[in-house]
Formats: structure tokens, C-alpha cells, sequence
């Protein structure tokens, strides 16, 4: 099967998650025989932090605008068995309208903002995808699983709304059974709403516990955050040191943006990366949390910072032990990039199978 993405980014994960969301579900095509050609806006914030350069399971080629997309890799698209554009592509919604008039075989989008996505279309804001538009895939995959996919079908029209969580390439993800250097670490781009979780569930445990050891690595956090004396700060972490990074944390924070949790059902990507290495995880709260990871048994949840200190001073290590490999059993049977890409791949098999259908019933 050939595919042809069009998605944020696949080079660089400078201040996105879109680039190991794509890399682990492309990766997971490549192992059932599809042939991937992921093309992407070519951007100078992008272009000046790349972590991939020539992956093995795509072609990854850039673009300068419309017109150059137009004009190089249209062939490429008419000739696709499937033709997927993602959340957050610059210019979204004119490379939409064009897309469309190719009449790709299958046309769907990935939503990984969903939450964020619907609540910018309820503003009339329409950055990267127009409301006239969801309309327009035979298959609109969902970051956001649960309600919100009736939701997308009743109010937003999309002729199918399916959940496609994010995943984790196992192979990459996975312990480097390195000491711990850290009692509790936190790894995510700043984001201004989850920054009050961030503070409340690790700088003010880290004032309260200033013999352990914390860090935060991720950009774009402000140069006025007051971080106490025992929280390590890294500006920017690549994927290539991710496993190294969550394997040197006793546990690891998830802190989840608050469009998600309104929604619920909207794992993050980080939430699958350390899971798959085992690293026990402390994180908020939202809904549908407990169908991916139990609470008390794959994952802990915290609602203040009581929680937290209760179970970085409180938690055995044998306890600690049982809760990773819980998480991680259970990542690693259903939300792998394999695993993934098996679901978009079955969607796609289904519609076809309704298609032939339709066509045989108007003979």
C-alpha cells in the first residue's frame, strides 16, 4: 500500500510531539508492507533543531508552500492508496481544498490536537483546517478517543470519527537499566495551562523534599519560573536520549493540557514513552485514564501535592517495580507503532469493504 502524509513534522521534535507520534506509527506501517512518503513544510525552526535526517521506514521530502507542493508531489499523491494530512500542517486548510481536488482513493486527517482543534473551529478559528472540511475524509482518526468522537459526527459532520491514540516504537523506547539520577522528572514543551500542574504536582513537592532530586527538561519555558535548588533544568531533549532520561528517574510526571482533560481519553505520547520503559509514572487525573493504565496497578494518580510526596517518600521499590511493569505490559500489547498502524490499517480495510459493497449494490 502506498501512503503519502502530510503532517507537522517527522524531522524535528523541537517544541512538538507531532514528530514521535509520526515516526512510531510510520515505523509500524513500514513493518505490515506499506510504502510511507511523509512530506513536510520545510521551516527554519524546524530545519535548525532536526533529530532525523534519512529515516529508514519513509521517504521524508520538504516542501516550500503550495505551489512547491503542487508541483513536485502531485504524481505522488494522485497514485496513493491513501492519502493522510495531520493537525497543525501550515497553510492546512488551502492544502486541504487542493488535496480534495485530487480525490485521493482514501482522503482522511489525523487529528493529534483534537480537544485544542474543535476548540479553535468553535472560535472561527481556522489555522490549519476549515469546518466546511471534516466533511471532506472518508475517515477523520482522532488523537481523543471516548465522546468526543460522536461529537465529531454529529456536530462537526465527519463522515467517520475514529480514535488513533499515539504510540510508542518499542524498540526504541525501551530501559537502559541505568541507576537513577533523579527521584522525579517531568519531560514536556512549556504550555501555560500545564504549567499550575507543573508547579503544584513537582516544583512545590521538590521545596518540600529538598534532599531529593528533580528535573524538568523540555523548551520554551519562560526565563522568570522560580526553580527551586534541587529541580535540574534541560532545555531541550531529543528522542535519542529520551530512554536514557526516563530510565534515570525513580518516577516520571504526566501533565496533561486542560482541552485534554475536558475531553478525556486523550493520552499523551510521553504517557506511552515512559511506560514502555517502565519508569512509574505519577500523573493528573482526567477521564478515561484508568481504561489505558489502572490506577494503583499501572499508574499513580495525584490530585495535589500531598499525593505526590506521599508517594515519592511512601512507595517501596518493590512497589514502584510492579507499577512500571504493569505500564509497560500493558503499552506494549496495544499501543505500540505496530499496534497502531494495525487499527488505521483495519479503518482503511473497512471502508474499502463498504465501498465495494456500495458499488456492487448499484449494479
Amino acid at each position: 500500500m502506498q501512503i503519502v502524509i502530510l503532517g507537522l513534522s517527522l524531522s524535528s521534535s523541537w517544541g512538538n510531539g507531532h514528530a514521535t507520534t509520526y515516526r512510531s506509527l510510520i515505523s509500524g506501517l513500514a513493518s505490515w508492507g506499506c510504502k510511507v512518503q511523509f512530506l513536510e513544510r520545510d521551516v527554519p525552526w524546524y530545519a535548525e533543531h532536526r533529530d532525523v535526517g534519512n529515516p529508514s521506514y519513509c521517504a521524508l521530502d520538504y516542501y516550500h508552500g503550495l505551489d512547491d507542493l503542487q508541483r513536485r508531489f502531485g504524481g505522488a499523491i494522485s497514485r496513493a492508496d491513501m492519502v493522510l494530512v495531520g493537525s497543525y500542517v501550515p497553510d492546512g486548510a488551502a492544502v486541504i481544498d487542493w488535496l480534495a481536488r485530487h480525490r485521493p482513493r482514501a482522503f482522511c486527517f489525523y487529528d493529534i490536537d483534537t480537544p485544542v482543534t474543535l476548540a479553535k473551529l468553535d472560535r472561527g478559528d481556522e489555522e490549519y483546517l476549515g469546518r466546511r472540511q471534516i466533511s471532506l475524509f472518508d475517515v477523520y482518526f482522532s488523537f481523543s478517543g471516548g465522546r468526543i468522537l460522536q461529537r465529531l459526527e454529529t456536530r462537526y459532520k465527519a463522515r467517520r470519527a475514529r480514535a488513533l491514540y499515539c504510540s510508542v516504537d518499542e524498540t526504541v523506547y525501551r530501559s537502559t537499566r541505568e541507576s537513577p539520577r533523579w527521584d522525579f522528572g517531568y519531560l514536556g514543551t512549556f504550555s501555560p495551562d500545564r504549567q499550575p500542574i507543573l508547579e503544584r504536582l513537582l516544583l512545590e513537592p521538590a521545596r518540600r523534599l529538598p534532599d531529593m532530586r528533580f528535573v524538568v527538561a523540555g523548551s520554551m519555558f519562560p526565563a522568570d519560573i522560580a526553580w527551586p535548588a534541587n529541580v535540574e533544568r534541560i532545555d531541550h531533549l531529543p528522542p535519542a536520549r529520551h530512554a536514557s532520561f526516563y530510565s534515570s528517574q525513580r518516577f516520571t510526571l504526566n501533565v496533561t493540557r486542560a482541552d485534554m482533560v475536558a475531553a478525556g481519553w486523550s493520552p499523551s505520547v510521553r504517557l506511552f514513552e515512559a511506560a514502555a520503559i517502565g519508569t512509574p509514572i505519577i500523573s493528573d487525573n482526567w477521564p478515561g485514564l484508568g481504561e489505558i493504565l489502572p490506577e494503583g496497578e499501572a499508574i499513580l494518580v495525584a490530585h495535589d501535592s500531598n499525593d505526590v510526596v506521599r508517594f515519592l517518600a511512601g512507595t517501596s521499590d518493590n512497589e514502584r517495580r510492579c507499577i512500571g511493569d504493569a505500564a509497560r505490559a500493558r503499552v506494549h500489547a496495544a499501543h505500540t507503532g505496530r499496534a497502531r498502524a494495525g487499527e488505521l490499517l483495519a479503518e482503511l480495510q473497512r471502508l474499502r469493504s463498504e465501498s465495494s459493497s456500495t458499488r456492487l449494490e448499484a449494479v
